[in-house]
């Protein structure tokens, strides 16, 4: 699928949502990212923070009210549209499907990306465009649905749940266990990886937070 039609294809899915709609485990994700971002910034000026696809700005809006100074992008037109009109002030930019964003070298203290990973083709792009943008030294706080063993054995003893949750029209493209999700990290020069489950019983949903550090030069 061409860069083009996999944009057109989100664009799809964020018209078909409806407006207003409750993002899955927003208040669990929303205190981890206030929580780790404050634990980072005893400085003078404000902490530099990147939201790498930040949908409709409900944590970019948080994240701008706690005193950060951030920026929302998402590959999709729609969600920045919904983004603007509930928060006209946030600082929102579009970026293009297969990465190379417009964006500055080392030019954020941290990088924030919210249920993102998952739906990401080409994850080698996209963890390089963040390491580019992080300064050294600079974190990086990502969440992503977990698919641990039990969730995944909880999946295989129900034909109809397994094909819903793997269903190739899906959105979701990548699927991490708190090891494969530190593996990858590590594989692409980050270091104190810290992951860690979190919301729903182990057999039913579960997010990964993560923590990370862009190794210094």
């Amino acid at each position: 699928m061409t860069a083009n039609l996999r944009a057109e294809r989100w664009e799809e899915l964020w018209r078909a949502a409806p407006d207003g709609a409750k993002p899955s485990d927003l208040r669990l994700r929303r205190a981890f990212a206030l929580e780790r971002l404050r634990a980072l910034a005893p400085r003078k000026a404000p902490l530099r923070v990147l939201d790498v696809g930040c949908g409709d700005g409900r944590i970019t809006a948080e994240l701008a009210r706690a005193g950060f100074d951030v920026l929302g992008v998402d590959v999709a037109a729609e969600p920045l549209r919904r983004a603007r009109a509930r928060e006209p002030g946030l600082d929102l930019r579009r970026v293009g499907v297969d990465g190379g964003w417009q964006l500055a070298d080392a030019s954020f203290d941290a990088v924030w990306a919210g249920e993102t990973i998952e739906h990401v083709a080409d994850t080698a792009v996209w963890l390089s465009e963040v390491r580019r943008v992080l300064r050294s030294g600079g974190a990086l706080l990502l969440s992503t649905p977990a698919h641990g063993r039990l969730r995944m054995l909880g999946l295989a003893l129900s034909a109809r749940r397994f094909e819903r949750h793997f269903d190739p029209r899906s959105d979701h493209v990548r699927f991490y266990s708190a090891r494969t999700l530190t593996t990858l990290l590590d594989g692409f020069g980050f270091e104190r990886i810290e992951v860690r489950g979190a919301g729903g019983t182990p057999g039913a949903r579960r997010v990964l937070l993560a923590e990370a550090v862009r190794a210094r030069f």
